[in-house]
């Protein structure tokens, strides 16, 4: 009997196999594709949600912070700490999904000289297809396209599908946040530090990446099992560089630090991501022309390439802004603020795009445009535009941002191509430390020999510890991760970003306190020389201010002591000044004089042609309400921080209001 049990449970499961079998063949290939196309979706969206509920736990928490007067983590912090925990819930507590796959060889005699994999795949398979009366087999080829190495064939669905094409960074994510930063930036205290802010960028940028790369070659020397050439230690150098000090920005524009100081950080920062990701390029150029080895020709090449692909970036960015300038100017456009706006967003996204395409460089193409739809399109649109335009691209990068932090939480434990070697990434971080020295404190003694007034070295402290690594470098990092060498870099880049965010981050307060450096100052009113600011303040109860020194706390002089130094622009910003005024606003702007003022007799017809209804109606003494602040660039290199001799060095008057708001911003509420 229990033979015969057995027999008939054997053949009742294989009549069920059969009938599923029968049933899955049965079904059109159509409806199949489709439940597929349907589980994907669902995947999507679930990923999605993922990353808008950690932006909702980002925004919630920060709001709370704020109220709270808690300065020790800023929301970038907050977005990488979220993220890390969703990350090792999806890690180790996901559920599983099973991938349908086939392993595959390549046929007998074919791809032997192939060094890199092919961009596509045609796969041949035979499919059942059922008829009216019978199953019939047909042969039928499909494309799969080139993703990745794969390191563990089993992995689980929801790990790969919390990850992003590494382009949605580059075409997407990061253009909102690079424009921003040049559309929001303070141009009148930029161009005054311009001198010293391209010599940090230029100069300081190149150092820093030769310094990591020379440290970490020579390191590599001694772990011959990592396999990394010159070039790659290089491209590591390069791709680190890049700067992103938002945190120790948000806390600056918080606390109202002097806007010279804050003019270096912002201005060094958004020039260095775009120096850094030429340099890329370039030394990605160099490694296809010269190899491994140095080879002069190639390098000249290389450095030429650099300075080709900046300036032609620069022309396409100045030049889109200077068009949209003139369409906003010569057109209607006033009548239909949404048209206007929405003229504004295209041509400003297209200036990346075109770089792209010209294989140049988007990011810096669109930052110019940046400063160029600031300077001379903002002051053409109307009321409702310029608050439009403002707060939508606020809104978009505060959001990317925070969503590149997040997504580098969650890829630490979700990404599948990390490589964790302990030597290079202590290796790393005492490189880059080395070369932000290299970069600040030389360039600084540097300037401050052709300077009037010296830059401090508190300053020049803020400057070294402003060194955070963000977005850029994990968009360079992320963007190929085809090797192992690529794998540690991805991984090192990720580690030093998470650091730097939320350690050297949350410490911008306290460093304020320590190094003596004032906040509380107002746009008019800058810090004079800090040789013996120190000396000037009174340290307010540690206990209640975290050892921050406010404005409170300064001996005010009287009102007639303090000085206001003139400003001496530099020859070449003060050619450009007056070039801009006569010429550039007059011609892309309705501002005064016009140029049939500034130009000459001869080209009197040429000048009305170009000169609006608006600026001949308008009055030259009388500013708009909402033109923009900057429009008169008091430009100059040589920043007045003072004279001394008044008895007061250092101090600049302060409203009580802006005590106030000091007093407010540090001192923890009471219980």
């Amino acid at each position: 009997m229990a033979v015969v049990r057995n027999i008939l449970a054997r053949s009742l499961i294989i009549l069920i196999v059969a009938a599923i079998s029968s049933t899955q063949a049965n079904v059109p290939y159509d409806i199949v594709l489709d439940e597929n196309a349907k589980r994907i979706h669902q995947i999507d969206c679930l990923n999605i949600l993922v990353y808008v509920i950690l932006l909702i736990l980002t925004v919630c928490t920060v709001w709370f912070f704020k109220r709270r007067r808690f300065r020790f983590l800023h929301e970038t912090g907050l977005a990488i700490f979220y993220g890390l925990i969703v990350g090792a819930i999806i890690r180790y507590g996901g559920q599983e999904y099973e991938i349908n796959h086939i392993r595959v060889v390549p046929a007998r005699g074919y791809g032997k000289n192939l060094t890199i994999p092919p961009d596509n795949l045609y796969f041949q398979m035979q499919v059942a297809k059922q008829t009216s009366d019978k199953i019939k087999k047909e042969n039928k080829t499909y494309a799969y396209s080139f993703r990745g190495e794969i390191n563990d064939v089993d992995n689980k669905k929801l790990d790969q599908k919390a990850t992003f094409d590494p382009e949605i960074f580059f075409n997407i994510i990061l253009p909102p946040i690079i424009f921003n930063a040049g559309y929001s930036l303070k141009r009148k205290f930029f161009f005054r530090n311009l001198g010293t802010i391209f010599t940090y960028a230029f100069l300081g940028t190149t150092i820093s990446c030769f310094t990591i790369g020379g440290i970490m070659f020579a390191f590599l020397q001694l772990m011959p099992s990592l396999e990394f050439s010159f070039n790659d230690c290089l491209y590591f150098g390069a791709m680190i560089s890049a700067t992103d000090p938002v945190t120790v920005l948000a806390i600056f524009n918080d606390l109202h630090v002097d806007v010279n100081l804050y003019a270096m950080v912002f201005g060094e920062s958004i020039l260095n991501d775009a120096i850094a990701i030429v340099l890329v390029g370039s030394i990605g150029n160099y490694a296809e022309m010269g190899g491994d080895g140095f080879q002069g020709s190639a390098a000249i090449k290389c450095l030429g390439n650099f300075i080709y692909s900046f300036l032609c970036s620069f022309l396409i960015g100045s030049g889109t802004g200077c068009l949209t300038a003139a369409l906003t100017k010569f057109t209607s456009l006033c009548d239909f603020p949404l048209l206007e706006s929405s003229l504004f967003v295209l041509m400003s996204y297209s200036t990346f795009l075109m770089a792209e395409a010209a294989d140049l460089t988007g990011i810096v193409a669109v930052l110019f445009c940046g400063i160029c739809q600031a300077h001379y399109t903002y002051n053409n649109l109307t009321v409702e535009s310029r608050a439009r335009t403002k707060q939508i691209f606020e809104l978009l990068s505060f959001v990317a941002e925070n969503f590149i932090f997040c997504y580098i939480g969650v890829s630490m434990f979700t990404y599948q191509k990390h490589y964790w070697h302990a030597g290079f990434i202590v290796t790393a971080f005492i490189a880059i430390a080395v070369g932000r020295a290299l970069n600040i404190y030389p360039l600084s003694l540097l300037l401050n020999l052709g300077r009037h007034n010296k830059i401090p070295l508190s300053f020049q402290h803020v400057l070294f510890f402003s060194g955070l690594r963000g977005a850029m470098a994990f968009a360079l990092a992320i963007r190929n991760t085809m090797s192992e060498q690529r794998h540690l870099m991805l991984t090192t880049t990720s580690l030093i970003a998470i650091f730097t965010v939320i350690v050297c981050g949350g410490f911008s307060t306290q460093l304020l306190a320590w190094l003596g450096i004032p906040v509380g100052v107002e746009e008019d009113h800058e810090m004079l020389q800090f040789g013996s600011l120190r000396t000037n303040y009174n340290t307010i109860d540690p206990v209640m201010t975290s050892q921050v020194t406010t404005p409170t706390d300064l001996r005010s002089p009287p009102a007639a002591t303090v000085l206001k130094t003139p400003y001496e622009k530099a020859w070449l910003v003060k050619k450009w000044y007056n070039f801009d005024m006569r010429y550039m606003k007059p011609l892309l702007t309705h501002s005064r004089p016009t140029l049939m003022e500034t130009l000459p007799n001869c080209c009197h017809s040429l000048a009305r042609v170009l000169t609006s209804t608006q600026q001949l109606s308008s009055d030259e003494n009388v500013k708009g309400e909402d033109e923009d602040s900057d429009a008169d660039l008091c430009m100059d290199e040589n920043i007045g921080y003072g004279d001394r001799s008044n008895g007061y060095p250092g101090i600049s008057t302060l409203s009580s209001a802006s005590m106030q708001l000091n007093k407010d911003l540090y001192m923890a509420p009471q219980p």
